[in-house]
């Protein structure tokens, strides 16, 4: 679809948090019609500021041709399309396709879709890989699972919010499983990041030089990269929570004894992130599991104040 075509459709926009402006912004820039909803108003003003319209109830966004969703969890997802007031309430218009970027399992999710296919609207899950630093930088993952045709006209707006590419695995909600991998191993990597970051330490070996070293390896990748500042230097600014990942980890033992497949170095990383909240690191980044790790050994971190990359500056 070309640049001037994006503005055919009106959009809608449901959850103004961190990564829903962050998302909404790149619709916005493009010059797309975006009307957003958010419970709490006031967090939806800045994308007024940029041109979205604001409306008080999700009903209100049943005229749009297309709705976006990035919401909490499963309770809000439900509230907001089919509670009382929602998307999908009343006799009115309907948007053509819902897409949803909540991170829920298959079952909450079948829910509503099925009240979604009472009203002819296809329901789209597209879970996202990144955080709002990421968007910016333009290097968003997306992958999708729904009927075929309203992935195909949605695309050209997922392709807008997600830089760096869109994967269509399916029908239903595959593409809700596929979150969830990605959750596991993230959570996977980051403990052995924190393991192997503390024993080069305890070794006389520097974070910024290990990771230096990894990073420029066949074991370096977009996330360690993105990850070494907030190992290196302690910056746990939070970009996804110790309680966000743990709730992914159940979502993925929901999905593994439904599918019958062990998962014991997931079990292990699961207990440490259960651990992490037990010890209060709630409101921080995932990526203190090292502080964590780092009491374990006996070892007290401190920042090592060093002027390393993130990986994102030339993808911005």
């Amino acid at each position: 679809m070309p640049e001037g075509t994006l503005s055919e459709k009106t959009l809608g926009w449901v959850g103004a948090g961190r990564m829903g402006q962050a998302l909404a912004t790149r619709l916005l820039e493009a010059g797309c019609d975006v009307t957003v909803y958010n419970r709490t108003r006031s967090k939806a003003e800045p994308l007024a500021d940029q041109g979205a319209t604001i409306v008080d109830t999700p009903a209100e966004l049943s005229d749009r041709d297309i709705v976006f969703t990035t919401l909490a969890g499963p309770t809000d997802f439900k509230q907001v399309l089919i509670g009382p007031d929602g998307l999908l309430s009343g006799d009115g218009k309907r948007p053509s396709v819902i897409v949803d970027s909540t991170t829920i399992s298959a079952d909450a999710s079948a829910v509503v879709r099925a009240e979604a296919d009472k009203c002819g609207t296809a329901l789209l899950a597209a879970p996202v890989s990144g955080n709002p630093k990421v968007v910016k930088a333009g290097r968003l993952t997306m992958v999708t699972s729904g009927p075929r045709e309203a992935h195909q006209l949605v695309l050209p707006y997922l392709e807008l919010m997600a830089g760096g590419g869109v994967t269509y695995v399916g029908e239903g909600d595959r593409a809700r499983l596929v979150k969830v991998c990605h959750n596991l191993m993230l959570g996977i990597i980051s403990q052995t990041l924190a393991e192997i970051l503390v024993l080069g330490e305890k070794g006389g070996i520097s974070r910024a030089a290990m990771m230096e070293f990894l990073n420029n390896s066949v074991l370096g990748s977009t996330f360690t990269r993105y990850k070494t500042p907030a190992y290196v230097n302690l910056d746990f600014a939070p970009t996804f929570t110790p309680p966000l990942l743990l709730k992914d980890f159940d979502l993925g033992y929901e999905a593994a004894r439904e599918l019958e497949v062990p998962m014991p170095v997931a079990a292990a990383a699961q207990q440490v992130v259960q651990a992490l909240i037990g010890h209060g690191y709630t409101d921080v980044d995932f990526a203190a599991l090292i502080e964590l790790q780092a009491k374990a050994s006996g070892l007290e971190l401190q920042s090592e104040s060093a002027p390393v990359s993130d990986g994102l500056e030339r993808a911005a």
